[in-house]
């Protein structure tokens, strides 16, 4: 099973499951999502329930939003995270807001698909990973599946939360190969340890996951055994698995797709120093994207965002370090 093939099984599971779900987006229906995950679905379900949109995320996310306060269930795909900040209206001021503004009167049930990051030559307009921008708003939860577990199971749990949520995934999985949970997954604000490890702890998430993997399994055979936390949630963030971590391996590096500059990893950073500081025995370091906007060219595009050597040059000036 895919990670592609994982995201369709969940959407048509929802579908079948509950007759409040509909799916709307660009190029969804009769052509079968941009990245293949609806296909099929349009000719099964009609174009009551999986709605073509026009090219106006604003408009459609706005929506979105309507149908939920209504009492449905939708599903709105935009076809990448960079043109998700066409609907940063809808999502700051309407989605994350009515909760509070109507003193708990009304409900925004909103799920909102996304494909985010970098590294299939697509450029700087659909390569950038603003996911940490949208964790910075209060009254969303944001959702980001690194294994085909996550991409087939995280959908039920926003489907049942009662206020928004942005599931964000990541076309350079999309071809990931992995099973199917036999049971439910883990509660998605629950960060995982996919990796155990004593001497360093590398926190990371969505894309990122796998290259995190590749240089923790590479750096074994340098004797440096690095525990990987995938945190499937930025919003919330569960610290309590990073600091029961730090409390084993007392070094931490951060990696994030995003650029440095007001960066997620800058967020847990700044909470490790809140809540794990005297645990540290060495800096904190983090291996973001350069501060550029992401190049077509694809030797550049991989210069540019963090890859398994780059990852593995900070754990080892972090594992090098003496206090």
């Amino acid at each position: 099973m895919t990670y592609r093939e994982a995201l369709r099984l969940g959407l048509l599971k929802a579908l079948e499951s509950d007759p409040r779900v509909f799916l709307m987006g660009e190029d969804v229906g009769a052509y079968g999502g941009a990245y293949a995950v609806s296909k099929g679905l349009y000719e099964r379900f009609g174009p009551e329930r999986i709605r073509d949109t026009p090219l106006s995320e604003n408009a459609f996310v706005g929506a979105g939003i309507g149908a939920a306060m209504m009492g449905m269930r939708p599903i709105v795909e935009v076809m990448t995270i960079n043109f998700a900040l066409l609907a940063l209206d809808q999502l700051v001021h309407n989605a994350a807001t009515l909760r509070h503004m109507s003193g708990g009167q009304i409900s925004v049930p909103l799920v909102m698909r996304t494909t985010s990051g970098a590294g299939r030559q697509l450029a700087a307009q659909h390569s950038h990973s603003f996911e940490g921008w949208f964790a910075h708003i209060p009254g969303i939860k944001i959702l980001a599946p690194a294994s085909v577990e996550d991409a087939y199971g995280m959908l039920e749990f926003a489907l049942y939360d009662p206020d928004p949520v942005l599931i964000v995934e990541y076309a350079s999985l999309f071809n990931l190969e992995g099973h199917l949970p036999e049971k439910a997954i883990p509660p998605v604000n629950q960060a995982l340890v996919r990796r155990a490890g004593s001497s360093i702890t590398l926190v990371t998430y969505g894309a990122m996951v796998i290259k995190a993997l590749t240089a923790a399994e590479e750096l074994a055979s340098e004797g440096i055994s690095t525990e990987v936390i995938d945190l499937r949630s930025l919003r919330p963030l569960d610290m309590a698995t990073i600091v029961t971590s730090l409390t084993k391996t007392h070094r931490a590096v951060i990696v994030d797709e995003g650029w440095k500059s007001g960066s997620l990893a800058a967020e847990i950073m700044a909470r490790i120093m809140e809540e794990g500081f005297y645990e540290l025995d060495a800096p904190v370091e983090r291996v973001c994207t350069l501060e550029v906007p992401i190049p077509y060219p694809r030797h550049l595009e991989e210069a540019a965002i963090p890859q398994p050597e780059t990852i593995k040059a900070a754990i080892r000036r972090v594992v090098a370090h003496h206090v």
